[in-house]
């Protein structure tokens, strides 16, 4: 199974084929089986049913047999099928290693109650990040989302508030009574929400992003002594990092939080086959800005 990010669009926009390829294979995120191993796996045998998010380095994942490391596949959860599985990976690990290991925060209920504002919350990174937080930190969860579907959406997966990114965030924050929040998170459109992020984030606070804005001057932030982070899941696999390995851990510490009811997949929409009409229509409803949750393609034709 397959899954459509946001991260495939910018691939197929920018990219030229490797040298000598009349081609560029896109497609990152995938669910399958185990067809065989090199002679230096340890984690994996012929069989097992893994997912993962591969790499920007390789071949991506819209072909019927893909090469990946084994130091960034996990087993797929027991309770889910292919297509719930395959909407999960790259959302998982790029929300995980932006509240855990980027900004640090504990992964258990015993620490000081914080509050963590995620703009963009419904989309594929805010849909798991929100749960992550929601079930793992004691902080309150603040989403952001415009539209009833999505602002629904948000509340359902565990935000303990609701604001509307395309109104005011200031005037938002105040509506619910909070002026500030210790974490920010801007999953999209940082350049249009900077001057009120600057404002929102509580002095000593922390921001993080993962989009791509034209600039991003650093020294707003130096007033209120808040860290700014970039994350970025594929900077493991794609330098090679010593620890390629947490990608492994991570998805399957998400496998058993799935398993044990605690995360939900975020599969909004499968579009059946994988071929080249249906990834011009997963393409085009991604960069609407419109999708919820996440859109799989299964199967071939």
């Amino acid at each position: 199974m397959k899954i459509v990010n946001p991260i495939d669009t910018k691939v197929r926009q920018r990219a030229v084929p490797d040298a000598g390829q009349r081609y560029k294979v896109l497609g990152w995120d995938a669910s399958g089986i185990v067809r065989a191993v090199g002679p230096e796996v340890t984690l994996f045998q012929p069989g097992d049913r893994v997912w993962y998010a591969g790499s920007v380095g390789r071949a991506g994942c819209n072909s019927q047999l893909h090469l990946v490391d084994e130091r960034i596949v996990g087993k797929a959860p027991r309770s889910l099928d292919f297509a719930q599985a395959a909407a999960l990976p790259l959302t998982a690990i790029t929300a995980w290693e932006l509240l855990f290991d980027r900004f640090g925060i504990l992964r258990n209920r015993d620490q000081p109650k914080k509050s963590l504002l995620i703009i963009g919350a419904a989309g594929g990174v805010g849909s798991i990040m929100t749960q992550l937080a929601a079930r793992l930190t004691p902080f309150t969860v603040i989403g952001t989302a415009s539209r009833p579907e999505t602002q629904a959406w948000v509340q359902e997966l565990g935000a303990h508030y609701v604001i509307d990114h395309g109104k005011s965030l200031v005037e938002e924050m105040k509506r619910i009574g909070l002026a500030h929040a210790d974490y920010v998170v801007s999953l999209t459109h940082t350049q249009a929400h900077l001057d009120e992020i600057v404002e929102i984030v509580a002095p000593l606070g922390r921001f993080g992003l993962i989009d791509d804005p034209p600039a991003l001057d650093a020294t707003r932030f130096k007033r209120k002594v808040v860290s700014v982070h970039w994350e970025g899941m594929f900077a493991r696999s794609l330098f090679g990092t010593d620890d390629m390995i947490s990608q492994h851990q991570l998805l399957e510490d998400v496998a058993d939080l799935v398993d044990a009811g605690d995360i939900r997949t975020t599969l909004n929409e499968c579009l059946s086959s994988i071929n080249a009409e249906n990834l011009r229509r997963a393409h085009a409803l991604i960069e609407s800005g419109k999708s919820r949750g996440k859109l799989v393609l299964e199967g071939w034709s």
